[in-house]
């Protein structure tokens, strides 16, 4: 399997099996981190529907980390901005339909099957003309890409947030022109597609530049920097950077997330609750806030806006306690500045004496750097893998493990409730006392996104 996790649960309607049928006839092209360097198939597609990417504006993200988090605030802000909202982000968790979301939801099995059936046609068509070319069908992200803009013409809506699925000249999504674009903190990932160096990386994400837009970019590398400085003077783009117009002024912990002073170029918003943990998630939401602005030309956004659109932000598997007694804390995060930002976030939000991780990760990320970022926070540490055939061998992973923790700090689990049933045990290991298990013991599930959705649907998080 591979693109995410496919649809589980309990039992289907004829109209949710017709989804897994459409999901597993799509999952059988090439998979959506095989990026082709061309933009025509979905180009060419997108023209014989009547290019529906062109009736609605588009905000368009990209980076390393945090682009699901900050798409998930933009689309919530607009809405609070009563506008009518699609979001197109990637991997999904439970269901492929997330990946589609209009005013918030994800779209209905129903439209979903709509979709397909209303573009299959094209997709085939064009199918069939670039392989008599001798070039590839339509991806499956490609195809996805297809129904995402076309089912967001159909609903209609009024702005389109859209997450790159990876890079950015030549992903799919890159067909649509953006007035404003977000640029995360670019790191190392993906570099057997991108590049090894950050300069490389760098110059694929700058690729969504379009002419005459806003750029919002997070604080980067020195040498990432003049990428961007120079992408957006070459497309006479405005930029925005935090750092230099823009800033989280002051941060608070409160209960359940943080207190919030956000400075951007439009105003000083104070007292904004954001029900998220973390340094990098203030970041998100200043990026967030500050894309907004652009896209309603620059003017400051209503208090009331702002403070009930952020106090109704979540994101599924990002720090997220999904159990308690002890806790058990779940977060998508899979290359080490991710586990950085992770640590952080956990050591000053949660007051653990003791802390086990369940780790797995896809066996094209740098395991060791992962590991070695855990190794400062985690006692102990149970290796397992996601339920996907990119996950690394456990067998492999506990051997690199062994690299990092100390040998007898590494247990291995081929099932991932084994995983959790041990990691819970070795949590709770040293203490007879029910209350400083409840209270300062834990466990931490990371590695992987696809990991994170097994755990959330084996504990009933299905939303």
């Amino acid at each position: 399997m591979t693109g995410g996790p496919a649809d589980r649960g309990g039992e289907e309607t004829a109209i949710e099996q017709q989804v897994r049928r459409i999901y597993s006839e799509v999952l059988q092209r090439a998979p959506e981190h095989d990026v082709q360097p061309s933009l025509d198939r979905v180009r060419d597609v997108l023209e014989l529907l009547g290019d529906p990417h062109r009736s609605y504006q588009v905000i368009h993200l990209t980076g390393t980390n945090g682009k699901t988090s900050t798409a998930r605030m933009i689309e919530r802000l607009l809405r609070e901005s009563n506008l009518r909202t699609g979001r197109f982000t990637s991997p999904h968790l439970h269901t492929v339909r997330e990946r589609i979301a209009i005013d918030g939801e994800p779209i209905s099995p129903e439209k979903f099957v709509e979709t397909w059936e209303d573009v299959a046609p094209y997709i085939a068509m064009v199918d069939e003309r670039s392989q008599a070319a001798g070039g590839p069908p339509l991806s499956f992200f490609e195809v996805y890409t297809v129904m995402a803009y076309a089912a967001f013409a159909d609903a209609p809506v009024d702005v389109a947030v859209v997450e790159v699925g990876m890079g950015g000249r030549w992903d799919a999504t890159n067909v649509a022109d953006a007035g404003v674009e977000i640029i995360t903190r670019v790191e190392r990932d993906h570099e057997r597609w991108l590049g090894y160096e950050l300069t490389d990386i760098a110059s694929e994400k700058v690729g969504i530049i379009t002419d005459g837009s806003t750029v919002i970019a997070d604080t980067q590398h020195e040498e990432v920097e003049g990428v961007i400085l120079s992408a957006a003077a070459q497309h006479g783009a405005r930029l925005v950077r935090v750092g230099e117009d823009m800033s989280v002024v002051d941060r608070q912990i409160a209960v359940g997330g943080q207190m919030l002073s956000l400075r951007t170029p439009a105003a000083l918003y104070t007292e904004v609750f954001l029900p998220l943990h973390g340094a990098y998630q203030a970041g998100n939401a200043l990026l967030a806030l500050a894309a907004v602005e652009a896209f309603f030309g620059g003017r400051a956004i209503d208090g009331d806006v702002v403070e009930q659109g952020f106090a109704g932000v979540d994101s599924p598997a990002r720090l997220e306690l999904v159990r308690r007694s002890p806790a058990i804390l779940l977060d998508a995060a899979h290359n080490p500045a991710g586990i950085v930002a992770l640590r952080e976030a956990v050591e000053e939000a949660f007051d653990f004496s003791r802390l086990v991780g369940v780790v797995g990760v896809m066996a094209d990320k740098d395991a060791e750097g992962i590991l070695a970022e855990l190794e400062p926070m985690l006692d102990e540490v149970v290796v397992t893998r996601a339920h996907n055939e990119r996950s690394m061998p456990v067998e492999d992973l506990a051997e690199v493990a062994r690299d990092v923790f100390d040998p007898d700090q590494v247990h291995l689990a081929e099932r991932l409730d084994d995983a959790i049933d041990r990691a819970v045990t070795l949590a709770e290991a040293g203490t007879d006392d029910a209350a400083a298990v409840s209270s300062t013991t834990g466990v931490l599930v990371v590695g992987s996104v696809l990991l994170a959705a097994d755990v959330r649907t084996l504990l009933g998080r299905k939303s």
